[in-house]
Order: C-alpha cells, then sequence, then structure tokens
C-alpha cells in the first residue's frame, strides 16, 4: 500500500513539475501597459492645459515630471518639465524625446510642446 501511495505522489509531482501558475499575469503586458497608462494620462492634462496657469496649479494637475529644468535669464525664471507622452525605445528608460516640454516663465505657464520650446528658446538668447 504504501508503495501505491508513494508512486501516486511521485506521479502528481512529475506531472505538474512542468508548471507554471501566473498569478499577476504577464509581466511584459503589466509593464507595457503602465508606460502606456502613464502616457495617456500625460497626453490627457496636457490637453487640459492653458496657458497662464500657476507652477503650483499644473505640477498638481500633472504629478511629478520626469524631467526638470530650471534658469534665469535677463531678469526672467524659467523652468521646463518634461512629462512623458510617447515611447521611442522600447529599452525602459524614458528620453526628453519621449517627452512634452512644458515652459513656465516667471512661473506662469507659457507654453508647451517641441515648437513652444524652441520658439522660447530662441527668444532667451
Amino acid at each position: 500500500m504504501r508503495k501505491l501511495v508513494f508512486a501516486a505522489m511521485l506521479g502528481t509531482s512529475l506531472a505538474l513539475s512542468g508548471c507554471v501558475i501566473s498569478v499577476d499575469g504577464d509581466s511584459d503586458h503589466a509593464y507595457q501597459s503602465d508606460w502606456q497608462d502613464k502616457e495617456q494620462k500625460n497626453r490627457r492634462g496636457i490637453n487640459a492645459l492653458s496657458p497662464l496657469l500657476s507652477f503650483k496649479e499644473v505640477t498638481s494637475r500633472m504629478g511629478t515630471p520626469d524631467f526638470n529644468e530650471y534658469y534665469e535669464n535677463k531678469g526672467n525664471t524659467y523652468q521646463v518639465l518634461y512629462f512623458r507622452t510617447q515611447r521611442l525605445e522600447g529599452d525602459g528608460v524614458t528620453t526628453k524625446d519621449e517627452c512634452t516640454p512644458l515652459i513656465f516663465k516667471n512661473g506662469e505657464l507659457a507654453g508647451w510642446g517641441d515648437t513652444a520650446y524652441k520658439l522660447i528658446a530662441a527668444s532667451v538668447n
């Protein structure tokens, strides 16, 4: 009888040895969903912005940026927040070219997007 129980247990463990159980789903899918959700949230947030909002109001709505730059020029302060809005490389690293810049002049939203950034940067120099 012991041999029969042992054989049954051994057979069950061998049958299950190749089984993989995924509790949280495919981790690649979960990762992909995370960055897609973040990008979509950021695009929706940027679409709801309007000029002259305060820095505090924008960060309250948008959350923490992926990059943050600050500089002063000719008595004005400039701060540029970058929020990820598009994926270019599947390397898991966010770069500025995958982000939309939000440009603040003296604490107010002066513009957003690459064109606004280039125009504001050109006018500062």
